[in-house]
Order: C-alpha cells, then sequence, then structure tokens
C-alpha cells in the first residue's frame, strides 16, 4: 500500500528502527512534503478511518489546517 502510494505522491518510504525484532515486526514510515498530496491522500483514505480519534483528527486537518498553519510560520499569540 505504502509503495503505490508512493507512486501517486513524491513520497519517500523510511524504515523505522525497530529496537526489539523478536517481538514486533519491522515497520516504515511514508513521508509526503507536498501539501496537496497530502491532503489528497487524507481525502481518500478518510471514509477507511475506524479509530474515532484519527478520523476526527483527519476530518479537523483537512478543514481547519489553512486557518491555524500560517505560511510564514510566524504565529501570533492568538494563533498559537
Amino acid at each position: 500500500m505504502l509503495e503505490y502510494i508512493q507512486t501517486v505522491t513524491s513520497g519517500h518510504i523510511y524504515n523505522k528502527k525497530n529496537y526489539k525484532p523478536d517481538k514486533f515486526k519491522d515497520s516504515y514510515i511514508l513521508s509526503i512534503k507536498i501539501k496537496k498530496d497530502v491532503f489528497y491522500i487524507l481525502k481518500e483514505v478518510l471514509p477507511y478511518l475506524r479509530i474515532t480519534k484519527k478520523r476526527k483528527r483527519a476530518e479537523w486537518v483537512l478543514k481547519q489546517y489553512e486557518e491555524v498553519t500560517v505560511r510564514n510560520g510566524k504565529y501570533t499569540k492568538e494563533k498559537l
């Protein structure tokens, strides 16, 4: 799945360090840096998110991101 999403976006897949390989399986991180790609993927996976907390977080990001994230990274006290 990550490899497919990587082909759709310009993301990069990284291995996470597994400190207990006898107990846990290897895991991976998909890093997507282009905002429009992030929003595209988030909109596509939203209907399939089953954990309520993560679904609500994804919905919030899609609706509120532009309001709370300043383009130049300089936040006023109210925005912070």
